[in-house]
């Protein structure tokens, strides 16, 4: 739960910062944002899974 706060504040972090950063910058941040929740919500799920 703590990564997931960590990754909405550092997304509101960037979202501040969003319009002083190139177009291209942003994007690849928020790529690498997406991919780590992604990466976070796969392991909770199999880990889920491993416990049943």
């Amino acid at each position: 739960m703590i990564f997931l706060v960590a990754a909405l504040l550092l997304l509101g972090v960037l979202v501040g910062t969003a319009a002083h950063l190139p177009l291209a910058a942003t994007l690849t941040a928020a790529t690498a944002i997406a991919a780590w929740l992604l990466i976070f919500a796969v392991r909770e799920y199999r880990a889920k899974e491993a416990r049943r």
